[in-house]
């Protein structure tokens, strides 16, 4: 991420203002950075397993990947992100271009994101409340790590030839299911 302004935005003015834009942008305590685009193999990864968790997803219960907004409101500060994939539950409290209550947020992990992911993202996504997983996947490797609130979000490794479970929407997969289109990519065959 880039920042694009160096003075402070106000955060309502940056929902509203989010809304009709060309570039989407995050907002981190009064700063807004552009997002880039994704990768191919981004894509393909976070698509395969988000059709997995969407046919998964209990009826009481939306999925959406890369355009629905989190928000997340800790003391003064106040963050918004575009997860890969997020699950929420339950009545929407804010308006309907974010959600501030997922169970599971997936973010794919890109060598421009890693810092990010697992730094920041990790420490505003994990104050969430009603989250419950969070999980990061690689987009180059057959590889995952899992953190539950359940575990004191202590991180899980699953690689290539193992299966795993997101407790959130009752999911169990493989890892090597999320790479089947980019076996080739990915060295897998």
């Amino acid at each position: 991420m880039h920042a694009v302004k160096h003075e402070y935005i106000n955060f309502d003015d940056y929902l509203t203002g989010e809304r009709d834009v060309d570039v989407r942008s995050e907002y981190v305590d009064g700063q807004i950075y552009a997002m880039s685009g994704a990768s191919e193999l981004h894509n393909t990864v976070s698509a395969e397993l988000f059709g997995a968790i969407l046919g998964k997803t209990p009826l009481e219960c939306r999925a959406w990947q890369s355009d629905m907004k989190v928000v997340i409101r800790h003391s003064s500060k106040n963050f918004a992100y575009y997860p890969d994939i997020m699950v929420a539950c339950g009545e929407n409290t804010d308006d309907a271009y974010t959600r501030s209550n997922p169970i599971l947020i997936v973010e794919v992990l890109s060598p421009s994101t890693k810092r990010t992911d697992l730094g920041e993202k990790f420490e505003n996504y994990t104050r969430i409340p009603t989250l419950r997983e969070y999980v990061i996947v690689s987009q180059d490797t057959p590889h995952l790590q899992i953190f539950r609130r359940r575990c004191n979000w202590k991180v899980e490794y699953y690689y290539s030839g193992d299966t795993f479970t997101l407790e959130s929407v009752g999911l169990e997969m493989t890892v090597d299911t999320i790479y089947r289109r980019v076996r080739k990519e990915v060295g897998l065959d």
